[in-house]
């Protein structure tokens, strides 16, 4: 995690030994001079009153943290990432010779501003002149003084990033009158800092001196000096080149004045007549924060003074800012305008100086999030307003002073106002009203979270980063930001571009935001963008230009209700904003007539199977930006849905299989019906419960309704037989359906009777299915087999007395007792846990309609990683499930693609060894049952599984992971997934390479020992292969749902997994066998470590082994050739050829 505060330590102080470490090994640790011994207290001290302070801090503990533990939490937090006083020393000691170097750079001969000749070749003037004639002349005076500014002073820097601010007054002689105008002034501030550094390179003092834009903005450049070896990653000092106080009258710079004449900047000799100047107000406020940097120390200072709870706090707000990315680059919410908020909450009393770090954090949050509080009382703040600065600003400015511009005049220049305590400056100048409401978002759900006792507030505010592809349903750049310069000329934004010294990125993108705002206005909650960014670089090359920002990303948080509907209604025909609707989307717009007879103006977008309609926001966005911002479809690069074509069904890529499933359920509704009123039978059906996953939404290849070819296969009686002449048929999936048979004395109480009662029942469902509804059924011993609409459901009759029927054991005195045994646990989960779980899960996907898809990408991926017969398809469920029902820090997935980017992060991140992961279904389990679960987890631990899953219905056998996944397969798992999450989201993040998204679907063979290729022709599901055959066998079936009166086809015949229950049935003990079962073409084969070593030798434990010598003793070794030749001969017509990787084992 870069840039997190845990990293922030290590990388200076190194790793520290584990607690307790030498306990760990047995041996008790000899007590060193330094170890802190335990206080002794007499027992006066220790039964004395509590002091008043910590009465403060217990009612504080119990009234806003919800437990002690987030306290400690906090405290820990907050050492880690403050600054330690021998860094501070270090730092002072390299400020002091900056300081004095900087005296010492000689003067330069007063030149033309455009007369550069004099500047050394080794340093490049860090400033885009363009256009570069202007007018002005310059000369280097060394600086007038050197002050420290900013956060390192008032003790608010956070690392692992420490940044030192020192603002460098240059001297009043080197500026004539109107250096306001056309640049001059930014100008000459990039030429007095391009002096400083080709003097201060040649220093040995410093390990680097670089160029940067201060937030990125070019019309700010600053130098960053870092000191030489080992502790050049301790600090970075920015020299800010400011003017002398008084400099400028400051009512040149309001919001409404010009200050870059258009003729100058347009390169024309002659200004137009009458033509009015437009006011430059970021141009203005970019001047103006340079003449502030001193006040705005002062400020903070004050606000900090007896305010120990000020710095905390705002280490808390910028560690909260930095994991939401919201702090770096362009119109960033960054540390030093969270340290003003706090500030301006502290003089409208909404904080007071007595608060504690804890709290100034919730109070900025609650005044974010669009809540204004009053302090009533320390720890019951009333609600008194509501505050949103992209329309009421705020300011600082204490006194209304007439000469001082009102906050309208800043609202008509800016999109977010926050004026700072001269009157004149907007901190908030470069921020666009998007990114606002973004944090605006961000603190209300972070003040939800924090007032959700079930959700550990620390872990998932504090330590949990949120980058954008996982954070927003949907995200898509724009690769080529060149094309906003058409942008800028389409929508006529000459102004904007002299405001912004030419930057188009600047310019267009509020614009450009707001577009796409209205457009997604009710299906799109949030539209956020990435803040334009750009790196520093080396004093001797050419400052970056503004298309060097790199490919600008949008992020979408969709309104699930209304993100995929295919119509955008407008106003009626003959209203006056019909005409505004359509200039808005131009030719897609139409006239309709609806339902209630009103002709209104429509947009209808095309879009039939789900999966498409889910990407209806993306036409929308590829319309609108080639018709009003001029950008072609070709630089739009949308990332929404890349990873689905993984689950498409068949050759068609219209869907992903959502609908199927649909048709699925439909067909079993209607088979439920007809059990429940079969007539003649001896018991009624009492309930019908779907149990395989297409009916819980999460088959990752739901069934296909099919009708087979008889000539393909061979026949016996009624029946089809698969021919070995042919490919193996299609594999039909039978969709595994319980009946409850209703209780009655009838029942017998012997477990075998049961059964034999159970296959009559079997026979019978399957006459009166046939009888009474035509169905063709297969009837065994165990299940009837119905075919109906084109698919095959297994009925299965279940008897609810039988499971405790099987639980009944007789001791050797003849005394009845009931235990679990193999066979009632197994019977149980199928009868009784896997409906629930299915039933559950279903509700799930009604309420969140991309879960089912989430699941199946998650399923597939396992799959596809040979792991899907380690670690169960419920498992998988419920782990998605997690996602959705606790999705804290984020809000519920809306994309498929971000469910499973999340699912990978959990998998990846979750610490599985200390921690259960409860999983609320249906809201079951209340806070005090989730701290019992925990405790009783602790406390049971070794004897528990390594992936434990709490259930409402399950909270403490961990059911779905008791058998599997066994420790390595789980750390394989972590493995993997942190791997694959690495690699998509560099490829998601990346538009300009094109790269294969299915890369982290195909496994890594190498780490296997030995390879068993098969025969395609004889894999039924081959074309559920992430790499799809280019040309497809017939496998005797033909896509059909309305066949009745068929030959019963060939149901869960899968030769490859019959192979390899073979496979492990005989070589359990010498090997383990990985498939993916979705069409793979590769069983790979890891051995056993253990079973390699020389064991003595024995005639009863030859099996797969051969005799050798060693130290003269017969010992028993694997036979390898042997048993590769068994593989091959086990899978005789299946098996291609046998690859062993030799390197990979040694005998």
């Amino acid at each position: 995690m870069a840039g997190s505060p845990e990293a922030a330590e290590e990388a200076e102080q190194g790793p520290e030994p584990p607690a307790g470490g030498a306990a760990r090994r047995g041996k008790r640790a000899a007590p060193t001079a330094a170890a802190p011994q335990p206080a002794k207290l007499s027992r006066a001290e220790l039964y004395k009153p509590p002091t008043s302070e910590e009465l403060t801090q217990l009612k504080e503990t119990e009234d806003l943290f919800h437990s002690s533990l987030l306290r400690l939490q906090i405290e820990e937090l907050l050492k880690e990432v403050t600054l330690k006083e021998t860094k501070k020393k270090k730092i002072d000691a390299f400020l002091h010779e900056i300081n004095s170097l900087l005296s010492t750079i000689p003067e330069t001969p007063e030149t033309e501003l455009t007369d550069q000749a004099w500047l050394s070749k080794d340093v490049k003037v860090p400033f885009l002149q363009v256009p570069f004639n202007v007018k002005g002349r310059f000369h280097f005076v060394p600086p007038a003084e050197l002050k420290v500014v900013g956060s390192y002073l008032l003790g608010t820097c956070v690392r692992p990033e420490i940044n030192v601010d020192v603002a460098v007054t240059m001297p009043r002689e080197i500026f004539q009158d109107k250096d306001n105008l056309n640049q001059r002034y930014h100008r000459k501030r990039a030429l007095y800092l391009s002096h400083i550094a080709q003097h201060l390179s040649k220093e040995k003092l410093f390990g680097s001196v670089r160029f940067a834009y201060m937030n990125s903005n070019h019309l700010k450049p600053i130098l960053l000096l870092r000191p030489q070896g080992k502790d050049e990653k301790m600090v970075t000092v920015r020299l800010h080149a400011c003017p002398d106080s008084g400099l400028f009258k400051p009512s040149r710079f309001h919001p409404s004045k010009n200050n870059v004449r258009t003729a100058w900047f347009m390169e024309q000799s002659t200004p137009k007549e009458g033509a009015t100047e437009p006011p430059t107000p970021h141009y203005n406020n970019s001047i103006l924060c340079d003449t502030v940097m001193l006040s705005h120390l002062h400020f903070l200072s004050n606000a900090a003074t007896d305010f120990p709870g000020m710095k905390d706090g705002l280490a808390l707000l910028k560690v909260w800012l930095n994991q939401r990315q919201l702090c770096k680059g362009l119109g960033c919410f960054s540390g030093f305008l969270v340290s003003m908020l706090v500030a301006y909450l502290l003089m409208k009393r909404k904080i007071v100086k007595m608060m504690s770090g804890y709290q100034v954090l919730r109070s900025t949050l609650q005044f974010l999030g669009g809540e204004m509080w009053m302090v009533c009382d320390l720890f019951l703040p009333v609600p008194t307003a509501t505050t949103d600065l992209s329309v009421t600003g705020i300011s600082l400015a204490k006194d209304a002073d007439p000469s001082l511009p009102v906050l309208d005049d800043f609202h008509q220049a800016f999109e977010v106002v926050f004026v700072d305590p001269s009157g004149l400056v907007n901190l908030c100048a470069d921020m666009t009203a998007s990114k606002y409401h973004q944090v605006q978002f961000e603190a209300k759900h972070s003040m939800e979270i924090l007032d959700d006792r079930m959700v550990d507030g620390f872990q998932v505010l504090l330590m949990t980063p949120k980058p954008m592809l996982r954070t927003f349903d949907h995200v898509f750049h724009l690769k080529h930001v060149s094309k906003l310069q058409g942008t800028c000329k389409k929508m006529q934004l000459l102004n904007e571009l002299m405001d912004r010294g030419g930057n188009y990125v600047a310019a267009a993108l509020p614009f450009v935001v707001s577009l796409l705002a209205r457009g997604l206005s009710g299906r799109a909650q949030l539209v956020a963008h990435s803040m334009p960014q750009i790196s520093e670089w080396p004093i001797d090359a050419e400052p970056p230009k503004h298309k060097d920002v790199g490919p600008l990303t949008f992020g979408l948080l969709f309104v699930p209700e209304f993100a995929a509907s295919t119509l955008e209604k407008g106003p009626q025909a003959d209203h006056p904003e019909a005409l505004e609707f359509r200039t808005f989307w131009g030719e897609k717009s139409e006239l309709r007539r609806f339902q209630d007879g009103s002709i209104c103006e429509a947009v209808v977008w095309e879009a039939s199977a789900v999966c498409q309609k889910r990407l209806i926001p993306e036409q929308i966005i590829r319309h609108l930006l080639k018709l009003h911002a001029d950008i072609p479809e070709s630089s739009i690069c949308y990332t929404g849905a890349l990873l689905e074509s993984v689950i498409r069904t068949g050759k068609e890529a219209s869907g992903t299989g959502e609908e199927a499933m649909v048709s699925v359920v439909c067909s079993y509704d209607d088979l439920s019906r007809k059990l429940w009123n079969l007539k003649e039978l001896p018991l009624t059906v009492t309930a019908v419960q779907g149990v395989h996953p297409a009916f819980r939404y999460t088959d990752v290849f739901p069934p296909i309704p099919t009708k087979p070819i008889y000539s393909f296969h061979n026949r016996s009686k009624h029946l089809l037989l698969p021919s070995e002449e042919k490919p193996c048929p299609a594999y039909i999936t039978p969709l595994k359906v319980i009946c409850h048979m209703e209780g009655s004395g009838q029942w017998p109480q012997d477990k075998g009777a049961i059964k034999r009662i159970k296959a009559a029942f079997h026979l019978q469902l399957a006459e009166l299915l046939r009888q009474q509804h035509q169905l063709v059924c297969r009837p065994a011993v165990t299940h009837t087999d119905v075919y109906k609409d084109g698919y095959v459901f297994r009925l299965q009759v279940a008897y609810h007395r039988e499971p405790l029927i099987l639980k009944e054991v007789v001791t050797p005195e003849g005394m009845l007792k009931y235990q679990d045994t193999e066979e009632s646990r197994q019977l149980e989960l199928e009868t009784l846990h896997l409906p629930y779980l299915t039933s559950s899960l279903h509700g799930l996907q009604q309420q969140h309609p991309v879960f089912g898809s989430t699941s199946r990408l998650a399923k597939r991926w396992i799959s596809a990683q040979l792991l899907s017969d380690s670690i169960s398809e419920e498992c998988v469920d419920l782990l998605v499930a997690f996602l959705f029902l606790h999705p804290a820090p984020f809000t519920p997935p809306s994309s498929p693609q971000v469910g499973f980017l999340r699912f990978l992060n959990l998998l990846a991140t979750f610490d599985w060894k200390n921690n259960p992961l409860i999983v609320n279904l249906n809201t079951g389990l209340t806070d005090s049952d989730c701290t019992e679960i925990k405790n009783k987890f602790i406390a049971a631990r070794s004897r528990l599984p390594v992936m434990f899953l709490a259930t409402p219905k399950d909270q403490w056998s961990s059911m779905w992971t008791r058998e599997r996944p066994s420790a390595q397969i789980l750390q394989r798992l972590v493995l993997l997934a942190s791997e694959s999450l690495r690699v998509l989201e560099e490829q998601l993040m990346d538009p300009l390479s094109d790269q294969d998204m299915k890369m982290v679907f195909r496994p890594p063979l190498d780490f296997y020992d030995v390879l068993i290729h098969l025969n395609p022709n004889q894999i039924p599901r081959h074309l559920e292969s992430v790499d799809r055959p280019v040309k497809s066998v017939s496998r005797g079936v033909v896509k059909n749902s309305s066949a009745v009166n068929i030959l019963f086809p060939v149901v869960d015949y899968d030769p490859v997994q019959l192979y390899l229950q073979e496979l492990r049935d005989a070589f359990d003990d010498l090997a383990l066998f990985f498939y993916d079962k979705h069409g793979g073409e590769v069983i790979a084969v890891l051995w056993k470590p253990l079973s390699f070593q020389p064991q003595p030798f024995k005639v009863a434990s030859m099996k797969g082994r051969k005799v050798t010598t060693l130290n003269n003793e017969l010992v028993c070794v694997p036979n390898v050739e042997a048993i590769l030749e068994d593989f091959e001969i086990l899978g005789e017509g299946l098996v291609k050829t046998v690859e062993a990787r030799t390197e990979k084992w040694t005998i």
